[in-house]
């Protein structure tokens, strides 16, 4: 898909279920906005998080039933992967999720902002998606805090609960602060860690995590949304991936960072898939996240999201 003369109209663009991947898309909604396209987005996640992404017109997702009658005002529809069927709905429909395919070695933030630059031929690109932490906020405040996301979108990416547990026992005993982040329907599963006096604090919404996480020092957890979110707000972080190949595509792309592989040692693509979260130990990951704080100490820590490329990326064994 190549452009060579400027975007101009109302596009619309369609936000994923996931979380992390409706933050990536908006990399793509920020430059058109910037290059002078009036964009709306349609999606459940950056619907609750409108109040972070000023200027832009944000819907809540569309309905199968009405979607052609709401999106019969644009020019172009944007989407990264077809997860509601635009068939018929607009004549010039745009899927991006090629780039999820492709044999680039750089992350999905990064291959979108790409995108933006080379094939829609933008004259004005950055490499941010326009995530604003309100002002009443501050960033990193709680440095001693770490948020873990122990779960994801399924069950292969999850290291073990048990070692997630005993990771944030020896945190506390080094002086951390480990708050577990969780959705309201998974909370039933880790009252056990609630009861030994671990923090897992209740979130009514994706704002509220977003507000925690921003002034949370850290972030450790599993190939998921909220990894990505957390680098979105510029927090060093420590993500845990079953295979290479996914962290080369998934990895969290923004803000300083590191990927930890659970599978190195083993062969196979099957076999790491089932057997990385066994392989991966705590003090691996104690390990990684000893390199990620001396590594954080080297750069300039800002006091807003990085807006350029990350300051440091690198994949930890």
């Amino acid at each position: 898909m190549g452009h060579h003369s400027p975007i101009t109209g109302r596009v619309a663009v369609i936000s994923s279920k996931a979380i992390g991947d409706s933050l990536l898309l908006m990399t793509v909604a920020h430059n058109l906005q910037l290059n002078g396209a009036t964009v709306t987005v349609f999606g459940r996640h950056i619907h609750a998080l409108r109040k972070w992404f000023p200027g832009v017109e944000v819907r809540p997702p569309l309905e199968p039933a009405t979607a052609q009658t709401a999106l019969a005002d644009f020019s172009l529809v944007l989407a990264l992967h077809p997860t509601l069927d635009l068939t018929g709905t607009h004549p010039r429909v745009v899927l991006l999720d090629h780039l999820c395919r492709s044999g680039s070695q750089e992350p999905m933030a990064r291959r979108l902002f790409d995108f933006c630059r080379n094939e829609l031929n933008l004259p004005v690109t950055q490499n941010i998606n326009g995530l604003t932490a309100p002002a009443d906020l501050q960033h990193r405040k709680h440095t001693s805090r770490v948020i873990i996301h122990p779960t994801a979108s399924t069950a292969d990416k999850c290291w073990l609960k048990s070692r997630y547990v005993n990771l944030a026992r020896r945190l506390r005993r080094n002086g951390f602060d480990p708050y577990f982040v969780l959705a309201p329907e998974e909370r039933a599963g880790w009252l056990d860690v609630v009861r030994e006096g671990l923090n897992v604090p209740a979130f009514d919404t994706l704002e509220d995590v977003a507000a925690s996480v921003y002034e949370s020092g850290w972030f450790i957890g599993n190939d998921s949304g909220i990894g990505h979110l957390a680098s979105n707000l510029d927090i060093p972080t420590l993500s845990l991936f079953m295979r290479r190949g996914i962290a080369r595509t998934w990895r969290p792309g923004w803000g300083g960072g590191q990927i930890l592989i659970g599978s190195s040692f083993i062969p196979g693509a099957r076999l790491k898939e089932r057997f990385w979260k066994y392989a991966l130990t705590v003090g691996r990951v104690e390990r990684a996240f000893a390199r990620l704080r001396h590594a954080t100490a080297q750069v300039s820590t800002q006091a807003a999201p990085a807006v350029t490329t990350p300051a440091f990326v690198r994949e930890t064994v």
